[in-house]
């Protein structure tokens, strides 16, 4: 595909979930460095990208409402890793979208006291209490429990806390809550949005013939576009994620997953130094939004 010039990312979290910057400060940290447009696309909240509209929007940067759904894949798919649907161009006033998130934003809530016993059966002294206090106004989650265990000594690195504790099958992992991929779809749609697959290269599927059918699936479902663009993504990953999107038709994303302190390795817009998401594809999703 040919873009123009300019830099764009669509895929950053904020204090709304689990990021250290609240929108304001992504906003003027995008101006600041010259992003040409952004979405914010917190996990299962749209509060993020509401409080950006109420900050406002300076006219040198286009702005995407989005949101990352925490979805379960189709019935007849099964694998590790994260799946999730990113929504970009929705309405945040919808009924249907802000009862679903809400719903989901209890059931994440819900899951930190769970993650803190587990924590204390293994011997470790932490309490919910000291997360939020350290996390702010944070939407607080795993990476803000890993965090406080950094700052404490419990571990010496976040890797060392999501490999030992944290992370899947780990001995404090609980799963987070879920929805089925055709209601995230759906209520996406319902909200005038577009529905996205994110960073498909971290779903670990058995070969690339799997990842082939689990897109079909999607498109049948509703699926408008695959996250082609994405830091973790190997430069095979991309130009297959590429072909995949022109074989079924789908728009294209790309973004850096950005959270801040959270993943300091990871910089807004650039990634790690070398990453750059192209602004014509900001024009051809609002091009697709605006047919819609």
């Amino acid at each position: 595909m040919d873009y123009k010039s300019g830099n764009i990312d669509l895929h950053v979290h904020s204090t709304a979930s689990d990021g250290s910057l609240k929108p304001s400060e992504i906003i003027a940290l995008a101006r600041k460095i010259g992003l040409g447009a952004i979405a914010l696309t917190d996990h299962d909240s749209i509060e993020g990208t509401k409080d950006a509209l109420r900050f406002g929007i300076p006219e040198s940067i286009g702005f995407l409402t989005g949101v990352e759904i925490s979805a379960q894949p189709p019935q007849t798919f099964s694998f590790s890793g994260s799946f999730h649907i990113l929504g970009y161009g929705i309405d945040v006033e919808d009924p249907a979208l802000n009862t679903t998130l809400g719903a989901q934003q209890a059931a994440r809530k819900n899951r930190n006291p769970q993650i803190i016993k587990q924590l204390n059966g293994l011997g470790i002294d932490i309490s919910l209490n000291e997360v939020i206090a350290a996390s702010g106004k944070a939407q607080i989650g795993r990476p803000h429990i890993g965090s406080l265990m950094l700052q404490k000594g419990i571990v010496q690195s976040m890797d060392e806390a999501f490999d030992r504790f944290l992370g899947r099958g780990k001995p404090a992992y609980i799963e987070k809550p879920v929805i089925p991929v055709q209601t995230a779809i759906d209520i996406i749609r319902s909200a005038g949005g577009l529905s996205v697959l994110a960073h498909p290269g971290l779903i670990e599927t058995k070969n690339s013939r799997q990842i082939d059918e689990l897109i079909a699936e999607l498109v049948s479902l509703g699926l408008n576009g695959i996250e082609v663009f994405y830091p973790n993504h190997t430069h095979s990953q991309t130009n297959c994620f590429a072909q995949l999107a022109e074989k079924f038709n789908l728009l294209v994303t790309g973004g850096t997953d950005f959270h801040g302190a959270i993943s300091p390795d990871i910089a807004l817009g650039f990634g790690r130094g070398d990453f750059s998401v192209p602004y014509g594809i900001y024009e051809t999703l609002k091009k697709a939004l605006n047919k819609k």
